[in-house]
């Protein structure tokens, strides 16, 4: 079942997100201020539609409500279909390439990510070799723009050059750093850096 209205899929995929980033629940205050909504009786009422929809659910531990979003468990041979969009830079960045072509992968892969959204790319070189990603390998990106720091992300350099590199920021810049001892780090005003995706699994070619 889906959302009803679209706020109410925006405040789901913001709970979704929040949980797997932090590890537990936003707090009706957190949703609030991150939709610049000054009442927290809104929240409430789309979290009360969502409930009531079967796409959350709520527990009250020491009187204080928390938000859980419900996952239903994938049987362990599912499988889904993403699209191959083409190679990221595992080393100095390249030219992004698109060109779409479906492969198969095994769901659990994903863990709470919807396969909608996420993509792969094929991995090219080994700067990420120490986080064994290696050349030729598949990356599963989930299709974001948020990154906190220390995470595997899909950077845009210069709106034309991607690479997969672990993201730091410092200050104006943010740096791009190796899984290799053998490759320099990459540091840019922060201006010339876009995060299109995180890291979020690997998928090894048998052949």
């Amino acid at each position: 079942m889906q959302p009803r209205t679209q706020r109410q899929k925006e405040i789901l995929d913001y709970i979704t997100r929040f949980i797997e980033r932090q590890g537990y629940e936003p707090s009706y205050a957190q949703i609030a201020r991150h939709f610049g909504v000054s009442s927290k009786a809104t929240i409430a009422k789309h979290v009360a539609a969502l409930e009531s929809r079967g796409l959350l659910s709520r527990r009250n531990e020491d009187g204080n409500f928390n938000l859980s979003v419900k996952v239903e468990d994938a049987p362990s041979d599912a499988v889904c279909e993403l699209p191959l969009l083409g190679r990221i830079a595992a080393g100095a960045p390249i030219d992004a390439i698109q060109e779409s072509e479906p492969i198969i992968v095994p769901r659990f892969l994903l863990g709470r990510v919807r396969p909608e959204r996420v993509y792969a790319l094929k991995v090219s070189g080994d700067s990420m070799i120490d986080e064994h990603i290696c050349d030729g390998d598949i990356a599963l990106i989930e299709n974001r723009t948020e990154a906190r720091d220390g995470e595997i992300v899909v950077a845009l350099v210069e709106g034309a050059r991607a690479t997969l590199k672990r993201l730091f920021r410092f200050g104006t810049e943010i740096e791009l750093r190796p899984a290799n001892s053998q490759v320099a780090p990459i540091r840019l005003p922060a201006s010339q850096v876009t995060v299109q995706g995180i890291f979020r699994g690997l998928l090894r070619p048998t052949s």
